[in-house]
């Protein structure tokens, strides 16, 4: 598996990715040009993981606040997941926010999605609160959030 910065001609897919994966069933708002812009933003990090040269996954978080990182979006394609590219993709990023002196990462997902909540209840994030008709006007939201230096300050102590 390699993890890189996503380019140009990786919005597309990443698109495809977002609507079959992600929206489903939603509006389709992460379109290629909007993944394009998040590209070329300097505070946003999107990132890749491809086996063999396919894309499996991606990630992208934005960097736009002192110590807070938001997650917009992290899918992996269904024929590789549990094989640890979501987690490499989610560690990736939370080691780039510790580096820029981020301590809290927040996210939100769908409601309906109990394998992404376990998936983040793995890695530390807690449930902050639920938002209703957050998404397309009609689907809950669960918003999450990880302090990421409890995690610093855990392993320091053993």
């Amino acid at each position: 598996m390699n993890i890189e910065f996503a380019r140009r001609e990786d919005a597309q897919q990443i698109a495809e990715m977002s609507r079959d994966l992600i929206e489903a069933g939603l509006d389709w708002r992460w379109r290629p040009e909007r993944i394009w812009r998040a590209i070329l933003d300097r505070e946003t990090a999107v990132i890749k993981a491809e086996v063999s040269s396919r894309l499996a996954g991606f990630a992208i978080m934005r960097f736009h606040w002192a110590e807070e990182a938001h997650l917009d979006l992290l899918a992996v394609k269904p024929l590789f997941r549990r094989s640890g590219i979501g987690a490499t993709l989610l560690s990736w990023l939370e080691s780039s926010a510790l580096t820029a002196g981020v301590s809290i990462v927040r996210l939100e997902l769908r409601e309906i999605n109990k394998q992404a909540m376990q998936f983040y209840k793995h890695r530390g994030y807690q449930t902050v609160r639920n938002i209703p008709r957050y998404y397309s006007e009609r689907e809950t939201a669960i918003a999450m959030a990880h302090d990421l230096w409890s995690d610093v300050s855990a392993r320091e102590i053993k």
